[in-house]
C-alpha cells in the first residue's frame, strides 16, 4: 500500500485516469493530518483580470486518484453527495491555512484570514485532492469585497459551472481540471462554455 501511495504522490495515474499533466495526491483519507506548507514568503500571487491566482510553483494543483472518467457517477457526479464525505476537518485545515498564508505573505491577522478562503485550486467537485498541499492556497477575496464580510470569490461560481458541464458531458474531466488549475478566470472561455 505504501508503494502505491508513493506512486500516486509522484504523479502516477490511477486505473481509469486520463492523461492529465497534473499530479495525483494521496486522495481521501480516513484521518487527515496537517500538511507541511511552503516556507514563509516563498509563494507569490499572480493576477488575471484583477482576480487572484496562486503561485504555479507552490500551488500547481493535485488530483484525487479516486475520481476518474470511469468513476464520475460514483464520485463527483453522485447526486447523493461526495465532496462533503472527503473534506478534511477544520481542525486540520485551520492550521494549514495560517501556515499557507505565511507562505504567500498574506496578512495573518484574524480579520484578514476571515476574509480569505483556504481553497482547493482544483476543487473537490472537480476531482481535486482533498488535502495535498499542492492543491490548497489562501485565496484572497475578489475585487470589490467588503472587509470583514467573510470569504467572497468568483472562483466558486466557475467551479460549480464546470462541475455541471462535466456531469452533463459537455467537457471532459481532464480538460476542466487543467483549465481551472492553469487560470480559473479564463477556464470557461478556454473550454468553450462562455
Amino acid at each position: 500500500m505504501l508503494a502505491a501511495s508513493a506512486a500516486l504522490v509522484l504523479g502516477a495515474s490511477p486505473a481509469g485516469a486520463t492523461g492529465s499533466s497534473l499530479p495525483y495526491g494521496p486522495g481521501p483519507q480516513d484521518h487527515y493530518t496537517v500538511q507541511k506548507q511552503p516556507a514563509p514568503g516563498t509563494c507569490h500571487y499572480r493576477h488575471d483580470h484583477a482576480q487572484p491566482l496562486p503561485d504555479s510553483h507552490c500551488t500547481p494543483g493535485a488530483l484525487n486518484p479516486k475520481v476518474t472518467t470511469r468513476t464520475l457517477k460514483a464520485t463527483i457526479c453522485n447526486p447523493h453527495g461526495y465532496t462533503s464525505k472527503i473534506r478534511p476537518p477544520a481542525s486540520v485545515t485551520g492550521r494549514e491555512k495560517v501556515a499557507n498564508a505565511a507562505s504567500y505573505g498574506y496578512k495573518t491577522d484574524k480579520a484578514s484570514l476571515h476574509d480569505a478562503e483556504y481553497d482547493h485550486l482544483v476543487s473537490l467537485q472537480l476531482g481535486g485532492d482533498p488535502n495535498d498541499p499542492r492543491n490548497l492556497w489562501v485565496e484572497p477575496p475578489s475585487p470589490g469585497h467588503r472587509p470583514g464580510a467573510g470569504p467572497n470569490n468568483d472562483k466558486d461560481k466557475v467551479e460549480t459551472r464546470l462541475h455541471t458541464a462535466i456531469c452533463n458531458g459537455r467537457v471532459t474531466l481532464t480538460a476542466a481540471q487543467q483549465a481551472i488549475a492553469s487560470d480559473w478566470v479564463t477556464a470557461e472561455q478556454r473550454l468553450g462554455l462562455k
